[in-house]
């Protein structure tokens, strides 16, 4: 996580003992040793480059993804149609509202 980086105790002589130890351990590699005897990894080979595929779908899953797809694109379409339709007859509410107000206080100054 998140640690401060301001140091735990001060000294007057200027040396600053730091909040967290560093950690001098090395642990082991876990793969295949080399075959030079260092500590790099060896090179992947190419069987292990070659991956199949993580999802095979049947004729019928396939349809069913294309119908789910379908039926999410018109679920959302019509959730944003409601919300443009919702906020056009607000607008169309409050410019009633301001032609009928209008109208009144014109009205007043006539009489």
């Amino acid at each position: 996580m998140i640690r401060p980086k301001i140091p735990v105790n001060p000294l007057p002589t200027g040396l600053v003992t730091p909040l967290v130890q560093p950690n001098t351990a090395v642990e082991p590699h876990r793969g295949t040793a080399a075959v030079c005897g260092c500590s790099q990894a060896p090179a992947p080979s190419q069987s292990a480059a070659r991956v199949l595929p993580a999802v095979r779908l049947t004729p019928a899953g396939l349809v069913a993804a294309v119908a789910g797809g379908a039926g999410l694109v018109l679920v959302v379409g019509a959730v944003l149609v409601s919300m443009l339709l919702a906020v056009a007859m607000t607008g169309a509410s409050v410019a009633v509202c301001a032609v009928v107000l209008r109208s009144l206080l014109n009205g007043r100054h006539h009489r």
